[in-house]
């Protein structure tokens, strides 16, 4: 409920009346209250470019810690390639066609692999909130590369498949830590302006590595040879060392030095990320500080339990719908495309490069997903872009019922990567950026960590229901699997509908007040909070 009190810079009412939830020494004075109220006035008054132009290194850092999440989009999409590789179908498949000399990875290895890097980020994901908490975001992405750089060498010198997959499976434990972590941090180091823009850049990372997966595989897959995989394998120890000197270099999030009572650090912090002013460093200061305050008094220490009950239960269904989504959306076709396009008929040769087209665009849509989300809601995004991929995934599905011939062929390869394209440019970044909005700020480490494992629950499944409706020693659906991923897509689109609150140009004490009063999510945008409010 709100406390009713009115709060204005010079007023002393903010000192007395039990019932208001900021009675505490540590926030209660006019001159911090003043501060605080002209922070929150000066971020929401922030254009994007002007927000890009006054804080260029908290864009910086921000996209450093989400440049950590190419790691685990490398092996995703490299894993999706080596069933398609050659040489390594030889290795490890299955002769299906002795007269054509053709081998296949059997679904049940090509399953395993693909989901073994999840179960391992699974538990990442669940140890980065505890850790997180209490090492800060800076030293827990320190450890996880430092995991990595280790665990890259049990998959380069894997000698099967059950080795291979160990691999996979020990990688994904510091794959959990970044995509916990890189969400949360980017959203509390840049300004209200830049939140979806630097949010969204997650998704580029996705595209990043998928970008270099296809580049690789397509120049090594005419290789007959261990090579042909070991190289691309070799390829990811190029990313954690560099990232390493980056993120000891950042600063670490103010909001999370403030929770810990470390406020001249925190102080420190926002001067580095571009509020060089002092007078407007000591503002965003007060706000931060506000807003822990507020939700320390209402919830106290962050807890694991906290975030399934009262209002936080409703954040952590939305996080956890958020991250299960993308998984339900068709996305799992561009995780799988070079796989995709062989089976719908197209070259192995052709569909690398397809592959590798497919990645590129993905990327263009990811850069042109920073203007829509300045200029359109989440909300909005996310609904459009929902149904825009279901038409296409339908329209896939009868592509692919029709008579086959080179035609039909091509426009399945097409409308996969179409169906990319679109989610790459929609419902894949402004995801991550409801996710980093939607958590309260106390239980945010905690919430985008299980958020992510509820994405892996769904994944794992929906990993091996690809791969089974793909495989020709599977159901052999090819483009068929469209109908099966509308359907998925429908159910994405009615949840976010009904559930789906719009938080654009919505500081984090307004997205608090709005929850705390249980706004229905259709009116979350027409509703009007005062700066002055608090509860």
């Amino acid at each position: 409920m709100s406390s009713g009190i009115q709060n204005t810079p010079d007023s002393e009412s903010v000192r007395g009346e039990k019932n208001d939830v900021l009675h505490s020494e540590k926030v209660t004075t006019s001159d911090l209250m003043g501060d605080a109220f002209d922070g929150e006035n000066r971020e929401h008054e922030m254009g994007v470019w002007e927000a890009a132009k006054s804080h260029p290194w908290a864009c910086l850092w921000a996209f450093v810690m989400c440049f950590t999440i190419v790691m685990e989009s490398f092996d995703m999409f490299l894993n999706g390639n080596f069933v398609a590789l050659g040489a390594f179908q030889r290795k490890y498949g299955v002769l299906i066609d002795a007269a054509t000399d053709t081998y296949a990875i059997p679904t049940r290895w090509q399953s395993a692999l693909f989901q073994a890097g999840q179960c391992g980020a699974f538990v990442g994901v669940l140890a980065a909130g505890p850790i997180t908490d209490r090492l800060g975001y800076r030293w827990t992405t320190l450890l996880a590369l430092v995991l990595m750089n280790a665990t890259i060498f049990i998959s380069f010198f894997a000698d099967s498949l059950a080795v291979l997959t160990v691999g996979q499976a020990l990688e994904g434990v510091p794959w959990g830590f970044f995509i916990a972590n890189s969400p949360a941090y980017a959203s509390e180091i840049v300004p209200l302006a830049l939140r979806g823009a630097c949010t969204a850049t997650l998704q580029m990372s996705w595209s990043i590595g998928g970008i270099i997966v296809a580049a690789a595989t397509y120049g090594y897959n005419q290789r007959n040879d261990e090579w042909a995989w070991r190289v691309p394998l070799a390829l990811q120890w190029i990313f954690p060392t560099p990232l390493m000197i980056l993120v000891f270099l950042a600063p670490e999030s103010p909001w999370w030095l403030i929770r810990h009572g470390r406020k001249d650090e925190a102080l420190r912090s926002i001067k580095r990320l571009g509020t060089g002013d002092p007078e407007k460093a000591q503002q965003t200061f007060a706000m931060v500080q506000r807003t822990v305050e507020i939700e320390a008094q209402m919830g106290g220490n962050a807890r694991f339990l906290d975030m399934f009950k009262g209002t936080d239960l409703r954040r952590t269904i939305i996080i956890c719908l958020m991250y299960a989504s993308q998984n339900l959306a068709g996305n799992l076709i561009a995780n799988q495309a070079t796989f995709f396009f062989e089976q719908a008929g197209i070259s192995s040769n052709r569909s690398f490069e397809l592959s590798l087209i497919n990645s590129c665009l993905g990327f263009v849509a990811n850069v042109c997903s920073w203007p829509i989300t300045a200029w359109f809601g989440r909300r909005t995004i996310y609904l459009w872009g929902t149904v825009t991929n279901i038409l296409l995934l339908i329209i896939l599905g009868i592509c692919a019922s029709i008579p086959q011939n080179s035609s039909t062929n091509y426009a399945q390869a097409c409308l996969g990567i179409i169906i990319s394209f679109v989610f790459a440019g929609t419902l894949g970044p402004i995801s991550y950026t409801v996710i980093s909005e939607t958590s309260s700020v106390r239980l945010r480490a905690l919430s985008t960590g299980l958020g992510r494992a509820a994405y892996y629950v769904v994944e794992i499944p929906m990993i091996y229901l690809a791969s089974q409706m793909l495989n020709t020693t599977g159901w052999d659906l090819a483009g068929k699997c469209g109908y099966v991923w509308a359907g998925t897509a429908c159910v994405c689109w009615v949840g976010a509908y009904f559930g789906l609150p719009e938080l654009k140009h919505r500081t984090y004490r307004e997205s608090d007040i709005l929850f705390n009063r249980k706004i229905s999510a259709r009116k979350f945008k027409s509703t009007v909070i005062s700066v002055t409010e608090n509860e």
